[in-house]
C-alpha cells in the first residue's frame, strides 16, 4: 500500500485542517451563479415588454395590474398611528395592569388588531421597567444618603 502525497492542507483522515480554506485564493470577484445569470439575461429581454403590459392593462381597468404596480410605487404602511382614549398614563409600575386591561379591551372590541395590541403592550411593558429602573435608583440614592449620614 503507498503512502498518500503530502498535501499542505491536508490531514490524513480529513479533509482540510480547521481554519484551512481549500480554496485559499477564493472565487474571483463578479463570478455569479450561471441560474442567476441566465435569469438576469430573461429580465433583461422580456422586463420592459412585461412592464409596458402591465401599464396598459392597469390603464385599461385591470385592478389588479393597477395594485401591483401601486404596490412597487407607494408600498404599504407597516404600521399605522393607534390612538387609544381610554389608556391611562403610567406613572408607576402600579399602573399597568390598567393600561393593559384598556389595550386588552380595544384588541377584543376590535378598534386595534392582535398584533397592534401586542405592540402597545410591549411599549408598556418597557415603560414599566424604565419607571422600575427609576424607583430602584431613587432607593439606592437614598440608602446611600443615610448610609454617609451615619458614618
Amino acid at each position: 500500500m503507498t503512502k498518500p502525497p503530502a498535501n499542505s492542507g491536508r490531514k490524513q483522515n480529513s479533509r482540510w485542517r480547521p481554519g484551512q480554506s481549500g480554496n485559499p485564493a477564493g472565487k474571483p470577484p463578479g463570478t455569479r451563479n450561471a441560474v442567476l445569470r441566465a435569469l438576469d439575461a430573461i429580465g433583461e429581454e422580456g422586463a420592459q415588454a412585461a412592464l409596458q403590459a402591465v401599464v396598459a392593462a392597469a390603464g385599461a381597468g385591470d385592478l389588479r395590474a393597477a395594485e401591483l404596480l401601486l404596490s412597487r410605487v407607494w408600498p404599504a404602511r407597516r404600521g399605522r398611528p393607534v390612538t387609544l382614549p381610554d389608556l391611562p398614563s403610567l406613572k408607576s409600575a402600579a399602573d399597568l395592569p390598567a393600561a393593559l386591561g384598556a389595550v386588552a379591551h380595544s384588541v377584543a372590541s376590535g378598534e386595534v388588531t392582535p398584533e397592534e395590541g401586542a405592540a402597545l403592550a410591549a411599549v408598556l411593558e418597557g415603560q414599566r421597567r424604565a419607571i422600575e429602573m427609576a424607583e430602584i435608583e431613587g432607593r439606592i440614592s437614598a440608602l446611600e444618603r443615610r448610609q454617609e449620614t451615619r458614618r
